[in-house]
């Protein structure tokens, strides 16, 4: 067999290979990477969608948390490991500003968004007990004891860590930030008295505050919360603050187009289920499903805008 004829059985096996493939996938289990600790907003996400795409997928899809290193250590595992559609991560914004803080050195970049499915505002909550009533008072409270006013947030870096860091800059006022392993530990951490805020998204604590234990006194979006109409948002009191924890999976870049299709396509039919929708509200999460191409035109602008913001912040590690 010559040369040319070596190449062309060569090419044609490989297209057998890869139609046979793309027809099968998965074939195996899927990894769902979370860079956190099981039990906050991001790992109630991931094992939704796991749960959530059994019907779809022939193969299970199940959850594997990598917490450590403000989420380097995940976004590490994924980005390093094969690019064949096997191992997918549960992207955050926080992806966008911890390179940026130095911790790590796995980036946005290596990754090709798919879709997103939630996404939602950082508040200001304080415990119910508070002398704070308003905004107002508990900022004018936090300048006048500059360092004094603890703020917990879910680990450095993190988008409740950037919203607090903004508000400080916008405000003139110097806050106290307290990291925990999580949203899950940074609630814990105001309920028990060790802060006296937090910046965590007012979704993941709401069912703390219809209980009577917190109050939120502002949120960073664009519109006040519909549920809680009566609390104004920073854009309203002259503090241009938008900050939101949004979440939604990718791959690493590389992974052939027909895994990243079927993805693509299973997150579509998730967006389109009131079951799904259903288990995100009740896990106090928003829905906001964005496909691929507003997903990534969106992580590409938001990552433009924290390298701006990020050194004006002067946040360190």
């Amino acid at each position: 067999m010559n040369l040319a004829r070596l190449l062309c059985a060569s090419l044609a096996s490989l297209s057998a290979l890869a139609s046979s493939w793309a027809a099968g996938y998965p074939a195996k289990p899927v990894e769902l990477v979370v860079a956190y600790q099981p039990g906050g907003g991001s790992d109630n996400t991931a094992r939704a969608i796991a749960d959530a795409v059994r019907p779809i997928f022939p193969q299970t899809v199940y959850v594997v948390n990598k917490p450590g290193a403000s989420g380097s250590i995940g976004w590490s595992y994924v980005a390093t490991g094969p690019a064949d559609g096997y191992r997918l991560v549960l992207m955050t914004p926080e992806m966008l500003v911890v390179p940026l803080m130095g911790i790590g050195k796995t980036t946005v970049d290596e990754f090709q968004p798919i879709a997103r499915f939630t996404d939602d505002p950082s508040s200001i909550t304080v415990r119910a007990d508070a002398p704070w009533q308003t905004i107002q008072e508990f900022l004018a409270h936090a300048k006048a004891n500059p360092d004094r006013v603890a703020i917990s947030n879910a680990g450095n870096g993190t988008v409740p860590h950037m919203a607090a860091a903004a508000l400080g800059e916008s405000a003139g006022i110097a806050f106290t930030h307290v990291p925990y392993q999580g949203s899950a530990p940074a609630i814990m951490g105001l309920l028990a008295g060790d802060v006296q805020a937090t910046t965590v998204a007012y979704a993941e604590l709401r069912q703390h505050v219809e209980a009577g234990k917190l109050r939120t006194l502002a949120v960073m979006s664009d519109k006040r919360i519909e549920t809680l109409g009566q609390v104004p948002t920073f854009k309203e009191l002259g503090h241009d603050l938008l900050f939101s924890v949004w979440r939604g999976v990718g791959v690493p870049k590389g992974t052939p187009a027909e895994a990243v299709e079927k993805w693509r396509t299973a997150a579509r039919t998730l967006s389109q289920s009131t079951e799904f929708q259903t288990t995100m509200r009740k896990q106090n999460l928003t829905p906001a499903y964005a496909d691929l191409s507003e997903f990534s035109s969106d992580v590409a602008r938001q990552g433009q805008a924290f390298k701006t913001l990020v050194p004006k912040l002067n946040l360190k590690q």
